[in-house]
């Protein structure tokens, strides 16, 4: 009787890593924020009367402003108010994230695009905050702007990779 010395192979498996760690599926993630952003924008823009008054409002100091008026947003502003800014500085986080997991996969296209999209999202931040701070019509357009930039950079990110990360 002869004995086999050939151990039976098993296939290995390597890990597949969580969707939040993956570009694509964070990427999906993301744009589906920025369409309930776009809705929420929308519903504050036709709803919500930012009052004449607000810790930032004809802040001297830009980006004292901002924090000032962000913060009274997300505390004390109108329930419409308080989502769009919240959504606003969740979006900002996983742009950030997006970066991040961008230059860990190695992949090119998402080196490009993720960067343009936080770029979009960080203007449309800032521009939100400079409407709700000085009430000027360009800074809600500028806002509008800086989505438009942000999803198109997105969506280029799922078209042009190549493959599923």
């Amino acid at each position: 009787m002869i004995k086999s010395t050939i151990k039976p192979q098993t296939e290995h498996i390597a890990p597949s890593k969580p969707w939040l760690l993956r570009p694509r599926p964070l990427t999906f993630l993301m744009l589906l924020l920025l369409g309930v952003q776009f809705f929420v924008g929308i519903v504050t823009n036709l709803y919500v009367q930012v009052p004449a008054q607000h810790p930032g409002r004809d802040a001297g100091e830009y980006f004292s402003g901002v924090v000032q008026g962000v913060g009274w947003a997300v505390t004390q502003g109108p329930l419409a108010l308080q989502i769009h800014a919240i959504l606003g500085l969740l979006l900002l986080l996983t742009a950030l994230l997006l970066i991040v997991v961008a230059y860990t996969t190695r992949g090119r296209v998402w080196k490009i695009v993720t960067p343009i999209g936080a770029v979009g999202i960080l203007g449309a931040g800032f521009n939100g905050a400079s409407f709700i701070n000085y009430g000027h019509d360009f800074s809600s357009l500028l806002m509008a702007s800086g989505f438009l930039i942000a999803l198109v950079a997105y969506m280029f990110g799922i078209y042009f990779s190549q493959h599923r990360d």
